[in-house]
């Protein structure tokens, strides 16, 4: 099996990725956070220092991009060609409302045609820059219906991989992923299947086994937000270190400090990291209100430290 690192924005870039590689189980691909291409052209300092090689020394990376526009698309996978990337991958699965009424991320899904004229561009486009192309998509904005069509589609496009996240736009990550629809594309598609959602623990990955034994390529994300040695469990039936957490857990918050100015974003950002982690603590909820509450870096490492020694 080969285990991808879910993109997900304001979480997984490379100050977490670069930790998380350090102190747990290596991904066998690791893809970033989308970047958004402007009119410009310009990436953000934050989306270039998210792909930039230096910042992702030893992990294979795949930059994610997310837009509606060829052009846009082709002059971001030129710079990505430039740094040395070989594939890029287009976002079809973004549920946020902000970017779905942009009619980008699963927004995009409700425009075929559109997107068809899209793909034909980008793909020609990608093969003067010698890039290939993945695509990560939901399977539909409201209707699962609507996947049909959608795998027709991408059949018609050489994709090395198509990941597969079964839920709507509408589901946002509510209800179940929709397995009948990922069973439709494991009978339909040409493209090499990844699955992406809801496996948070040993068990959900092994019902999932259990019901595709013909996929090989899984993709993370929440599960390992919630719980940074859940591949560590599948792979080599490990259990939770928290001591390696507490250690993953200081290399991000001096990541932070080094990265941003002043106290609100770096504890914004470790805050957020709290919000998928703490139900990994079994007293997490005592310290939930103290975290959401800290201003100062200085308080915060206190409060940490005692919720890491209630388990260590």
């Amino acid at each position: 099996m080969k285990f991808y690192f879910a993109p997900m924005e304001g979480v997984s870039g490379y100050i977490y990725r670069n930790a998380y590689h350090k102190y747990f189980h290596s991904m066998d691909r690791y893809f970033t956070p989308f970047i958004a291409p402007k009119k410009n052209h310009a990436m953000s300092s934050k989306e270039k220092n998210d792909v930039l090689p230096a910042n992702n020394i030893g992990m294979e990376v795949i930059p994610q991009i997310l837009t509606n526009q060829a052009e846009y698309f082709l002059h971001t996978s030129a710079k990505l060609a430039e740094m040395g990337y070989k594939e890029v991958n287009l976002n079809l699965g973004c549920p946020s409302s902000t970017v779905v009424t942009k009619k980008k991320g699963a927004g995009f899904l409700s425009e075929p045609d559109r997107l068809e004229h899209f793909l034909e561009d980008v793909v020609k486009g990608l093969e003067s820059l010698r890039l290939q192309l993945s695509i990560k998509t939901r399977i539909g904005l409201r209707d699962a219906e609507e996947f049909a069509d959608l795998l027709d589609l991408y059949n018609d496009f050489p994709l090395t991989e198509l990941i597969i996240h079964p839920r709507l736009q509408t589901d946002l990550y509510n209800n179940t992923p929709n397995w009948d629809a990922f069973a439709q594309a494991v009978a339909t598609s040409k493209h090499t299947l990844c699955y992406n959602g809801d496996i948070f623990t040993v068990e959900a990955y092994r019902r999932f086994c259990e019901a595709f034994p013909q996929i090989d390529h899984v993709m993370l994300g929440r599960g390992i937000l919630r719980n940074p040695c859940l591949l560590g469990q599948i792979k080599d039936g490990e259990k939770v270190d928290y001591q390696k957490i507490y250690a993953f857990h200081n290399d991000i918050l001096d990541g932070y400090t080094e990265a941003f100015s002043g106290d609100r974003p770096v504890l914004f950002k470790m805050k957020e990291l709290w919000s998928h982690m703490l139900p990994l603590f079994p007293k997490g909820e005592v310290y939930a209100k103290n975290i959401r509450k800290v201003e100062r870096i200085s308080e915060y490492q206190g409060i940490a430290a005692q919720l890491f020694g209630t388990v260590l």
